[in-house]
């Protein structure tokens, strides 16, 4: 498994296909991290990974060597059962040795199954569905009062914005002009047991969170010209928050979890199943 140190993005920006071997080497590591604990999220930790490849390895303004940089871009993991795809682009970034990602799970592990601010580089700790967008845009409000540069993500599932929270937390950020505030919707259409069609159908998300006074873009979670295109787009917002709804499948790049609600919260039932997700994963390349 390729690391990828701090140092080789100081000066350049990774192209699409370092980002997209990038995005696989996670993707590998979320299979292995699943299967070694047996319990975990892949389906939904697969689909966020190309998104977090981009924030981390090209978007954000982060230094792993510097977590607690006061100047540092801030993302916080809504939907945090996604802990997989956080702690290994965390870890390939450089925030923490890439061997401490096999303790995921385990008794005294750092890495426990909801995100927590005892990992470095993890904002917030969450979990609790609801409460992350609220506190990126306390953070946003922070930055706009501090007069500081900073900008805040906030990756949401397409199952946790049927928490009233969140809509609550999307009148604020209309309200304070948050412009330097991204939420990122994660839409691979199922949440815990089911479809969010059958669930809680939403409707057309994009034109009820541009009622709110966000600007909105829906984009391609997987293709990351179109990933960079969602971003240019936030930053070309000057007055009002950004919500980015990037249309991506659950368990994507593992043939047996895409679109399977079965795999939202368990990993590989056997050995063959293991191998057959590295296989796979490995087997994709930039160009197919």
């Amino acid at each position: 498994m390729d690391f990828y140190s701090d140092s080789e993005f100081r000066d350049k920006t990774p192209d699409n296909q370092t980002l997209f071997k990038i995005a696989q080497n996670a993707r590998s590591l979320i299979i292995r991290m699943v299967y070694k604990a047996k319990s975990g999220h892949p389906g939904g930790s697969l689909s966020i990974i190309d998104i977090l490849t981009d924030l981390y390895f090209r978007e954000m303004v982060v230094d792993p060597h510097d977590p607690n940089s006061p100047d540092r871009d801030r993302l916080i993991m809504s939907k945090g059962h996604a802990s997989p795809a956080l702690y290994s682009i965390l870890s390939l970034r450089g925030y923490f040795p890439q061997e401490l990602l096999m303790d995921f799970r385990q008794l005294n592990s750092k890495l426990e199954g909801h995100v927590h601010r005892g990992v470095p580089g993890v904002e917030s700790s969450t979990g609790s569905l609801g409460q992350g967008l609220g506190v990126a845009v306390g953070m946003a409000m922070a930055s706009k009062i501090k007069n500081e540069k900073y900008r805040v993500f906030a990756i949401l599932g397409d199952g946790e914005i049927e928490e009233g929270s969140i809509w609550e937390s999307l009148m604020a950020g209309s309200k304070y002009k948050l412009n330097n505030l991204v939420a990122i919707l994660d839409k691979n259409g199922i949440q815990l047991d089911g479809f969010t069609k059958d669930i809680m159908p939403m409707g057309d998300i994009s034109s009820k969170v541009r009622s709110f006074g966000w600007n909105v873009m829906e984009f391609n979670g997987h293709d990351f010209n179109d990933i960079e295109r969602a971003m240019d787009f936030a930053k070309q917002s000057s007055d009002k928050p950004v919500f980015l709804i990037a249309n991506t499948v659950k368990g994507k790049g593992v043939s047996y979890m895409e679109n399977n609600p079965k795999y939202h919260g368990s990993p590989p039932a056997s050995e063959e199943e293991f191998e057959k997700a590295l296989n796979e994963i490995g087997a994709k390349s930039y160009e197919n």
